[in-house]
């Protein structure tokens, strides 16, 4: 009879878990932080900054626009990669835009009030001009970060994506913690004016109604410097992954790197800048075109041929082009014309709060995933829905239904709420289908959402800017 074989065990380094080193995780959990602070934190201030800038409720739809010409960001890297490979260093280039946005938020306290004349109107320059600079910070991050982390294993990109997370959640939690100040209260204000007559010195009285908010908890001015600060956080993190014994350690082989290498595909990629998708961005996010958020594992970024069909393949193209129209481009532009009407309360509790459910419809999709096309289908339709309301409100400003009432708040407040969830889960989900289909699907996708961004975002100025079709008023007047 033959011998029985004895069956070795297998090699324990082929057995064995990567290991993670809990300070290097942090490092990278707060690096990932860093992607998207800023614009995030720019926005949720809006119900605040609103009531100082010249533009007014009109201001999202500038910055709307701005956000998407900071595209020009990460266009320039991508075409440098191609073009310059062995010129163009990642690990410099994540230096310079780090360095831009901290000395932007820190640039913010002193210049965000100052206004000049342009074309014969008075607009908020050195605060769009500074957003420019922190969306391109922004947009660019998204190109760079990730082939960053291709440095170290696989594990280690789950903290990149919850740092980039927290890029939404950290800075809407601080301003809910500022407040708004309330809603603005209408004040009867007397003003005398002496004139002489024959002579005579009289005085005329005259009334004028003026509305008065009270002040926030802190000033806007704190708030940016705590976005400078993250930014430095963010920063110093860079620099010890790159140069921390422990955190080098960390770096895996270049011949490994390139299994795990992440694969850029665009804008903010914001997200946008909007807007990138992110497991917790953002988009704002703000907020974008790198459809990553909820991977696990860059590894999954490695071309898995599913085979979608051509109609199929297409169907989602469209209704991602779509989804992204609505939540990066329209939708933000009007946020202030749906919300003030109900007050400053309302307005500052959809932002925040609408913030908040994008990385919580990410957590969402990670840990309930699907692939269904009827479910994608039914979830943008019911997006679309309440993006029709909010449509509605905006274009009946400053008279929308239920005014003055705790149900129109309520009701506003949560729409918001639903849709920013519901395009949140269509976009990781559409995201998730193609990053199986491989780097070519994923180009595709990234493209369609940066255009739909850019349409959604240039049409929608147009029509609160130049063919106006909504209207603000003196919370006195109504």
């Amino acid at each position: 009879m033959p011998k029985e074989e004895k069956l070795e065990p297998e090699d324990d380094a082929t057995m064995e878990k990567p290991r993670i080193r809990i300070p290097v995780y942090i490092l990278v959990c707060l690096f990932g932080v860093g992607s998207w602070i800023d614009i995030n934190g720019l926005w949720v201030e809006l119900p605040i900054i609103v009531q100082h800038a010249p533009e007014g409720w009109s201001l999202p739809s500038y910055m709307a626009v701005i956000i998407q010409l900071a595209n020009i960001g990460p266009i320039a890297v991508t075409l440098a990669n191609v073009f310059c490979r062995r010129r163009v260093s990642n690990k410099v280039v994540i230096y310079i835009i780090v360095t831009v946005g901290a000395m932007a938020c820190m640039l913010l306290p002193f210049f965000w009030k100052h206004t000049s004349i342009v074309a014969g109107t008075n607009h908020s320059t050195a605060l769009l001009t500074l957003t420019f600079l922190l969306a391109f910070v922004d947009c660019t991050s998204s190109v760079t970060f990730l082939p960053f982390m291709a440095l170290f294993s696989g594990p280690y990109l789950t903290s990149y994506f919850i740092g980039e997370g927290m890029s939404g959640l950290l800075p809407s939690l601080v301003a809910l913690g500022q407040g708004v100040g309330g809603n603005p209260e209408c004040h009867n204000v007397s003003y005398i004016n002496s004139t002489v007559v024959n002579g005579t010195v009289r005085n005329f009285t005259e009334y004028h109604n003026v509305y008065v908010t009270k002040d926030p908890n802190f000033p806007v001015e704190d708030f940016f410097w705590f976005l400078f600060t993250m930014m430095l956080v963010c920063g110093i993190a860079f620099v010890m992954l790159n140069y921390l014994p422990v955190a080098r350690k960390e770096h895996i082989r270049t011949t490994e790197a390139s299994v795990y290498k992440a694969v850029p595909n665009g804008e903010n990629g914001y997200s946008t800048c909007g807007d990138c998708v992110e497991m917790g961005s953002t988009k704002t996010d703000s907020s974008s075109n790198t459809p990553t958020s909820s991977e696990r594992d860059i590894d999954v970024l490695i071309t898995k041929k599913k085979g979608l069909s051509r109609g199929g393949y297409i169907y989602l193209l469209c209704v991602q082009a779509w989804v992204n129209a609505l939540s990066n481009g329209v939708l933000p532009s009007i946020q202030s014309y749906s919300c003030l009407p109900y007050g400053n309360t309302a307005y500052h509790l959809a932002v925040t709060l609408g913030n908040m459910a994008n990385p919580l419809a990410c957590f969402i999709s990670f840990f309930l995933p699907t692939q269904s096309f009827l479910l994608v289908g039914v979830l943008s339709l019911a997006g679309t829905a309440v993006g029709a309301y909010i449509l509605a409100l905006a274009a009946m400003s400053p008279t929308p239904v239920l005014l003055g009432t705790t149900g129109g708040v309520f009701l506003v407040v949560l729409a918001w709420i639903s849709v920013v969830g519901l395009f949140s889960y269509v976009k990781v989900t559409i995201g998730s289908i193609f990053r199986e289909e491989g780097q070519r699907a994923l180009l595709w996708c990234g493209a369609v959402m940066q255009a739909g961004s850019c349409v959604g975002a240039f049409v929608t100025f147009l029509f609160v800017n130049v063919f106006p079709m909504f209207q603000q008023n003196d919370p006195c007047d109504l």
